[in-house]
């Protein structure tokens, strides 16, 4: 009788929690094919805190799946976190996709809406019932943040749920083998959601007939209104100038640019210079906006006065459409709202801001449940950095080190958006827009109620800026005192410096370069030009720009020919003649009156300041129409070419300068005047230097001081490593210069990515400040 060897394979069971980007982007449709092809047995399930897994393995199975979910994930997904525990067993006989469960407060992220892919506009083609239906999704795509309401995410915890599924969709939502297993928008042309018009409250329908009549109002030059994914947009032909200016009446904007949706990339490639890094973020699944250098005119009023413009490609099925039957290269599509409005997201809000005034609205019946914008950011030196995040990036949260529970930071006054702290993750809102009037401070406290219920959010502790007239920081105290909870105000320049650290996970001091518009300082004066050596515990400000009379206060950030006066007089400097003509010598003598009895004649060391005094003194801009319209035009103004820089102190040379470092020169005091910049500024202008040359010299000196200050300061510290943020380095020449001269000097620079310099990324700041330690080591 032969031997027979038995050969037992050992069995453990473990449950797998996955932490991450990992709901509605087909995450478990994904899991369940892996264990399908192992031959693992068990089960996926979706829950508040994440993905579950339990399952059943057999030796060194259990490791190869944990690498094939880290290796071939959903390219939409992403995984911060995997962890095993063991598991009671349950006797598997297969491997199955269970219901979804809200059994805890850990919340998982939550997907942004998704630009629709290329297989589901092939099946718009091919597939009956969804013949050119222009609302296609699948797993892959689609719209996600701007319609969930509650965790998780499940369709009836969305506003699909008003849409029953037709037996085909059905079908597909229950086959795991389909791309359109559980993707919870699944519609078709039988039961899924519509296009209409309504006029004079008659609704008309037949997407077709809609899409031609759309198409021929384009055509004929008109503005129409379109419900898109998180909110309407206002479109029109790019290339017709009546349409354009038709459009700036409609909504009541004097020069702001307009963002502008190409037919595709060739297209576009021909009226934009792109690189690499820019094509990649325009064609990625987020879909923004990416500011790019003209390379051929459009429509006249598109973008006046620059030499940039905002562009993407389409994300909606519409898109698509319309170019399918207009010739056009391009169409403006610009938020649908009359500005500083929050963007309209109802029929109802459409309809009473743009009733009357535009040609056609083309409502749908998705309700939009969180508004969203297009988000919008540009390329410096391959690197992509946000201005504005919203559409395809919110809400995606940035991990911490340590927890931040609790936490909700209520963020500034423009461009606000706040964020929540919840356990180890920051999670900041859409972009929400300037805190000025009742209908955004409405969006914002709105916004902020959704988000603590969606995230299962607790607070336990209030953050908010130093300024105590912000509408934002007026909104923290009436919560602290409704709820009782602590309430902790963070210095506005140090929140800056504290998101650029938060985005790299900086925890050791270092120096901070913010330079900003405004800002309340612990003096009580206005900074805005500031040199900070701080870690998230506190900061100690080292140096700054030398204080100058903000005549007028916040008129003077309107009208930046009064900078130019107040430089130039507290400097005791001759008004150029040019000036006075332009503006006046009557109001110029008033200005000058007012700073000499210091009438509303606050000090500031703001740097977007001295952009605005620089922009008039040229000529460029002397009233603002919007927000640092003159710093965007001084720097659309640079000429080409390599320029010296001016300089800013008793040596030429900045390297010069650093070797001696021990001069008198007020540069290397605590106080940095530009007032040797002035002077020379006004010798150029009066040997008649073109404003461009004027304006590339000034940004390369303001480049150059820089560097030079931080090379000092770190020699005079601990620190190693230099962030920059704040509004001032949206500006694209300044921030590749600094990157240029930083990285020939080996010096490290850290420079705002994924969280935005300007106020929009305060609140990240804000959350990661903790005064739970002694600040940093002065010097």
């Amino acid at each position: 009788m032969k031997n027979i060897l038995y050969i037992c394979t050992m069995k453990v069971n473990k449950e797998i929690r996955i932490r991450g980007l990992v709901q509605g982007v087909g995450f478990r449709p994904f899991i369940y094919r892996v264990a399908q092809e192992m031959g693992i047995l068990g089960e996926v399930e979706n829950r508040t805190d994440g993905v579950i897994i339990l399952a059943e393995f057999s030796d060194g199975d259990c490791e190869r799946f944990i690498q094939r979910i880290r290796e071939e994930h959903p390219v939409v997904a992403s995984v911060f976190s995997i962890e095993m525990v063991p598991a009671v067993s349950k006797n598997y006989t297969s491997f199955s996709i269970i219901p979804g469960k809200g059994k805890s407060d850990v919340v998982t992220q939550v997907a942004p809406d998704i630009a629709v892919c290329p297989d589901c506009l092939r099946d718009r083609i091919t597939q009956k019932h969804r013949l050119d239906y222009p609302f296609i999704n699948c797993t892959h795509c689609g719209p996600r943040f701007s319609i969930i309401q509650d965790l998780p995410y499940d369709r009836e915890r969305t506003t699909m749920s008003g849409f029953t599924m037709c037996p085909d969709c059905r079908q597909e939502y229950t086959d795991v083998d389909d791309r359109r297993f559980h993707a919870q928008p699944l519609a078709c042309n039988h039961c899924g959601p519509s296009y209409y018009i309504s006029a004079n409250r008659t609704g008309e329908r037949g997407y077709a007939t809609l899409l031609d009549s759309v198409s021929r109002l384009i055509r004929e030059g008109e503005v129409i209104a379109v419900k898109g994914i998180g909110g309407y947009n206002l479109v029109c032909d790019a290339m017709n100038k009546k349409a354009v200016k038709r459009l700036r009446e409609v909504k009541e904007r004097d020069s702001k640019p307009f963002a502008l949706v190409f037919r595709d990339l060739e297209t576009l490639r021909q009226y934009t210079f792109v690189d690499e890094t820019e094509a990649e973020c325009l064609t990625s699944w987020r879909r923004p906006i990416v500011l790019l250098k003209q390379r051929k005119p459009l429509a006249e009023g598109v973008n006046p006065g620059m030499q940039t413009l905002g562009c993407m490609l389409p994300y909606m099925p519409i898109h698509y459409d319309w170019f399918e039957q207009l010739k056009m290269p391009a169409l403006v599509m610009t938020s649908g709202n009359i500005s500083d409005l929050p963007i309209a997201i109802s029929e109802e809000e459409a309809e009473e801001q743009f009733g009357g005034k535009v040609a056609l609205i083309l409502h749908h019946n998705r309700p939009i449940h969180n508004r969203v914008d297009d988000s919008v950011l540009q390329v410096c030196e391959g690197q992509p950095c946000l201005i504005r995040r919203s559409r395809g990036y919110v809400p995606e949260p940035f991990f911490s080190h340590t927890s931040v529970e609790g936490v909700l930071a209520f963020g500034a006054e423009q461009v606000n958006t706040f964020a929540l702290g919840k356990g180890d993750t920051i999670i900041q809102s859409q972009y929400i827009g300037d805190l000025k009037n009742w209908e955004t401070f409405r969006f914002y406290t709105e916004s902020m109620e959704r988000f603590q219920r969606l995230f299962r959010f607790t607070p336990r502790r209030l953050v908010c800026d130093l300024h105590p007239d912000y509408l934002s920081s007026r909104e923290a105290g009436r919560m602290a005192e409704e709820l009782r909870l602590p309430l902790q105000r963070v210095q506005h320049h140090h929140a800056h410096a504290l998101a650029c650290m938060a985005e790299y996970g900086l925890e050791e001091p270092v120096i901070a370069i913010v330079m900003d518009g405004t800002g309340l300082g612990d003096d009580g004066h206005i900074w805005g030009g500031e040199f900070f050596l701080c870690d998230r515990h506190g900061y100690q400000r080292l140096a700054h720009l030398e204080y100058l009379p903000l005549p007028g206060g916040d008129k003077a950030v309107l009208e930046p020919w009064r900078m130019a006066v107040s430089c130039l007089h507290h400097w005791n400097l001759p008004i150029p003649e040019s000036l006075i003509q332009r503006v006046g010598e009557e109001p110029i003598t008033r200005i000058c009156q007012m700073i000499d009895r210091q009438i509303n004649t606050p000090l500031t060391s703001s740097a977007g300041r001295l952009f605005d005094a620089i922009a008039s003194l040229t000529g460029i801009c002397d009233v603002s129409s919007r927000q640092a319209e003159a710093p965007i035009l001084l720097e659309q103004a640079i000429s080409e070419g390599d320029f010296l820089p001016y300089p800013f102190s008793r040596y030429n040379d900045c390297r010069d300068a650093a070797r001696h470092a021990s001069t008198t020169s007020n540069y290397y005091s605590r106080d940095i005047s530009l007032r040797p910049v002035f002077e020379a500024i006004l010798q150029d202008l009066e040997e008649g230097v073109p404003p461009g040359i004027i304006s590339a010299r000034f940004h390369t000196t303001l480049a150059h001081l820089l560097i030079t200050k931080a090379r000092q300061l770190l020699t005079q510290t601990e620190a190693t490593k230099v962030v920059i943020s704040g509004g001032c380095f949206q500006n694209k020449n300044l921030t590749t210069s600094l990157q240029h001269l930083f990285a020939s000097e080996n010096i490290p620079l850290y420079i705002p990515s994924c969280i935005p310099c300007n106020d929009s990324g305060i609140a990240v700041g804000q959350i990661f400040f903790t005064t739970f330690a002694t600040v940093v080591k002065k010097v």
